[in-house]
């Protein structure tokens, strides 16, 4: 459906001179260097926040949950080479993770403890709203939840009468370039949660959102099949790497 780009983390320059060195660790006490260095980065973050900090020392602070006893600034760095940033690296399977040496089940489910809450947080911000005044809120959590997948995943966002946000459903996961929807699943759905109206949502894994012709032909096909039964179609957003396509805004509804 779409084209690829990839992006990279610049290298090891990003790496201060005043962080632990990489060297492996015994067994036993953790090194008065490491603790040290553990303690200043939690600090940096308590004070000025995730924001003051870039994505290895993000990752940094996760694995130090994971590997109590181990320097994993080495670790952090293989796992940005990797995947290219830190949402990519939260976003990642856990068969791709297992691929980065050094990478086990208590650091998967670490990453993946983080990148739940994040969806469940972004989703906390737009359930049970009213739709068009949290439009904001809806892109972030469309980007939240799928702009870094590697496969097309489509959602159905179900709204009521008063365009309140009653329910979000995953409809179906295909591979990197094609998702089969089946647009009288989607409109009997509809009617199941006495929805009044859709927006769909589904991602482009290369990053560019730019509609194909079969997104143009199924958005057609379950726009039909709504408006039979009386549900309107709002939108069809396309979610890319950086940014989202709006069917509306780009006159295809």
């Amino acid at each position: 459906m779409s084209n690829g780009h990839s992006f990279s983390e610049a290298p090891a320059s990003l790496f201060s001179a005043d962080e632990a060195p990489a060297l492996p660790l015994p067994t036993g006490k953790l090194p008065s260097y490491i603790r040290d260095h553990r303690q200043r980065l939690r600090e940096r973050f308590m004070t000025g926040g995730a924001a003051a900090m870039p994505d290895y020392e993000m990752l940094e602070l996760i694995l130090f949950r994971s590997i109590p006893r181990r320097d994993v600034k080495p670790l952090a760095r293989a796992l940005l080479d990797e995947f290219g940033d830190f949402n990519r690296v939260l976003s990642a399977t856990p068969e791709k993770l297992t691929h980065v040496k050094g990478i086990g089940d208590a650091v998967i489910a670490d990453l993946k403890i983080v990148e739940a809450a994040a969806h469940r947080m972004a989703r906390a911000k737009v359930m049970k709203r009213h739709v068009i005044s949290s439009w904001d809120a809806v892109l972030d959590y469309c980007h939240t939840t799928m702009a870094h997948r590697d496969t097309e995943q489509f959602r159905v966002l179900f709204l009521d009468v008063k365009n309140t946000l009653i329910a979000d459903e995953e409809q179906a996961k295909g591979t990197i370039d094609h998702v089969p929807v089946y647009p009288r699943e989607v409109a009997k759905r509809a009617l199941e949660l006495n929805a009044s109206a859709l927006i769909l949502v589904h991602n482009h894994p290369s990053g560019d959102p730019t509609p194909s012709q079969s997104d143009i032909d199924m958005t057609t096909k379950i726009q039909d099949a709504c408006g039979a039964l009386g549900i309107t179609l709002h939108d069809h957003l396309i979610i890319g790497k950086q940014r989202e396509l709006s069917f509306r805004s780009e006159g295809y509804l």
